[in-house]
C-alpha cells in the first residue's frame, strides 16, 4: 500500500482534502507532529467530511520517530528543489511519499540527507508552490497510475 507521509501539516483543510484522497484510493496517512491544528478541530472534520473512517491514519511524535521506523523504505521526498522530476522514478508498491509543511516545505538537512530520493512536481518558475493537498494528489496518482490503479475502479 502506498502511504502519504505529511511532516507538520499546518492548515487543517488541507490534511482533511488529503485523508479525502487517501480514503478515495486507499492510501495510508502518515501524520508527523507537531501540526499546526488538532485532529478534532472542526475545520479538518469539515473538510474531510464523512471519510475519516475510511483512511488509516499513522501518527508519529516527530520526523526523526518516522525515519526511525521507516528510514530504510522506499521513500520519495517531494520538493521544489529537486532536480528529478516525479515522473522519472518508479514507485514500489509500498512506497512513502513524503510531503512537508506547507509555508516552508520538508526540514533542509532531510533534503540534503536524501537528495537521491527528492522529486518535484513541474510548475512555472516563478511561482512558489502548489498547494499541497493537490501536490500530493499529484505525486499519488502518479504512482498508482504505475500500477494499473490497483483495487480503483
Amino acid at each position: 500500500m502506498i502511504s502519504i507521509v505529511l511532516v507538520e501539516p499546518e492548515i487543517p483543510q488541507n490534511t482533511g482534502n488529503i485523508a479525502r484522497t487517501c480514503a478515495c484510493t486507499g492510501a495510508c496517512l502518515h501524520l508527523v507532529e507537531p501540526m499546526g491544528f488538532r485532529l478534532t478541530s472542526k475545520q479538518l472534520s469539515r473538510a474531510g467530511c464523512d471519510y475519516w473512517d475510511h483512511v488509516e491514519i499513522v501518527r508519529w511524535p516527530s520526523l526523526g520517530a518516522f525515519l526511525e521506523a521507516h528510514g530504510n523504505d522506499e521513500l520519495h521526498l517531494f520538493t521544489g528543489q529537486a532536480a528529478r522530476l516525479h515522473t522519472d522514478v518508479a514507485y514500489g508498491a509500498d512506497a512513502f511519499l513524503v510531503f512537508g509543511r506547507e509555508s516552508s516545505g520538508l526540514p533542509q538537512a532531510f533534503i540534503d540527507a536524501r537528495s537521491s530520493s527528492a522529486l518535484r512536481i513541474p510548475m512555472r518558475r516563478d511561482e512558489r508552490s502548489l498547494n499541497l493537498s493537490n501536490a500530493v494528489a499529484i505525486g499519488l496518482y502518479e504512482a498508482l497510475r504505475q500500477h494499473g490503479f490497483p483495487q480503483l475502479v
